[in-house]
């Protein structure tokens, strides 16, 4: 089962501890390694970080320890600065993000026992640590917001100006666009809902009558990483399923078996082996709803006569979307699609599904699709849905101009002034900080040089 949440700590937080730090560093006990205004950093801060990012896989071009002392380095000077500033943060958002990093936390080791035994500390101060390292982070980026911000408007003639003061071959390749348009078709969903209902209670009522869960859950369940386990999702808190699925597991006694659970993921059924307050392990079965042939050759019939009315001009496209399309968020505007997270009508390729792709790429503009299956936007993982695509226009890829590219080309100037504003704060304020680094690490070469005056004397 796919749970509401990416869990990408699981693999870090369970990989051996880092033990075999730098040979220069073995033997050091915990000290501050830099003092920046009257902030601390301390080895200890650092090894922490070194262990998961080295759990990560994360790789660097230069001595790890010293990027993150630089970078460390840097947050200080605008958290100082962001307390000059009187800036504060939403302690409800706090709480929140800091509640979801111990739900990972927590899910990835089994539980507070797990959580304690791997950081060695008791989770109250755990909490404490976590919840000012994330309300340090949040100041931090509030104050480069503020930087950003205090740059003037970016205006034609900074961008006029950036088109003139670079070569062709710096300027950005704006990559080949479409425009398209769409008319969609459902299948049977609620046949298909009603058929895999009576799957799962069969599967449901063989388990009461004595057949093992965990075998039926290899047989049968549609979701792979825990079928091969039986099912089982291991220990994990509530927060990261679906509600419905945590509602109904959180209401189960132990052993005992639920009735059907749907969830965006399809329908389950499940048994909970353990609770521990908001804790649960559970198995679960979960099966999808399948769609017959004869679902599509339905659509795809409806679908091929609508593409013939529009091409002997008996109705238009957009016309068409508008009475027979079943998908709401495009039907009204005429089938015209659009990317739910900008509401550009320009897709780049990567933001279009591959089976459209596939339908579209040997088009020419006002040419409609032969019908096709794809998926729609809902969910997860999108429903099947039955569709003709109109490919509208098409930019070619090339470089960017002031004329057919001025969006573009306005953000990147306010982002390179964005960033430019960032470092000048930064290498003014290395200036004038008191500032100190541990001759442990004097032979870092560091981004800005402006450290290298820093060293504390031995």
């Amino acid at each position: 089962m796919k749970i509401k949440v990416t869990i990408c700590l699981a693999a870090l937080l369970l990989a051996a501890p880092f033990a075999a730090v730098a040979q220069k560093y073995q033997g050091v006990v915990d000290k501050s390694v830099a003092i920046v205004g009257g902030e601390l950093i301390t080895l200890s801060d650092i090894e922490q970080e070194v262990q998961m990012m080295n759990a990560r896989g994360y790789a660097s071009d230069r001595n790890i320890r010293c990027e993150l002392l630089e970078n460390m380095m840097k947050a200080k000077l605008f958290l100082m600065q962001a307390r000059l500033d009187s800036l504060t943060v939403n302690q409800e958002m706090v709480e929140a993000q800091l509640g979801q990093q111990m739900d990972q936390v927590r899910t990835a080791l089994g539980g507070d026992d797990g959580v304690e035994a791997y950081f060695r500390k008791p989770i109250y101060k755990l909490r404490q640590e976590w919840h000012k390292q994330i309300e340090e982070s949040t100041l931090t980026q509030q104050e480069q917001q503020e930087i950003a911000k205090a740059i003037p408007e970016v205006t034609p003639y900074d961008v006029k100006q950036y088109i003139d003061s670079s070569s062709v071959d710096r300027l950005p390749i704006v990559p080949i666009k479409y425009k398209m348009s769409q008319i969609c078709l459902y299948p049977d969903r609620q046949a298909a809902a009603l058929a895999v209902k009576e799957r799962l209670l069969s599967i449901r009522e063989r388990i009461i009558n004595g057949e093992k869960f965990a075998t039926l859950a290899r047989l049968y369940s549609e979701d792979p990483g825990s079928a091969r386990k039986g099912g089982e999702l291991g220990m994990a808190s509530k927060s990261i399923f679906w509600p419905e699925f945590a509602d109904a597991a959180m209401s189960l006694k132990l052993g005992s078996i639920s009735q059907i659970v749907e969830t965006p993921d399809g329908f389950h059924i499940i048994e909970v082996l353990e609770k521990k307050g908001d804790m649960f392990n559970a198995r679960h079965i979960l099966l999808k709803p399948r769609y017959t042939s004869e679902d599509r050759e339905k659509a795809f019939k409806k679908l091929d006569s609508l593409k013939t009315a529009i091409t002997d001009s008996l109705i238009t496209f957009e016309l068409a979307a508008r009475f027979y399309s079943e998908d709401a968020a495009t039907r009204t505007n005429g089938g015209q699609m659009a990317d739910p997270g900008t509401g550009s009508a320009y897709f780049e390729i990567d933001q279009i599904k591959p089976q459209d792709y596939a339908a579209l790429k040997d088009l020419q503009p006002g040419e409609i699709s032969d019908p096709l299956e794809s998926l729609d936007n809902e969910g997860r993982d999108g429903n099947l849905v039955y569709k003709i695509l109109r490919l509208d226009s098409i930019i070619p890829a090339h470089t960017a101009s002031f004329e057919r590219d001025y969006t573009e080309l306005l953000g990147e100037v306010r982002a390179a002034k964005q960033a430019e504003a960032i470092d000048k704060f930064i290498k003014d304020k290395i200036k004038i900080t008191y500032i100190k680094i541990d001759p442990l690490f004097q032979d870092c070469e560091f981004e800005l040089d402006g450290w290298k005056s820093k060293f504390a004397q031995d």
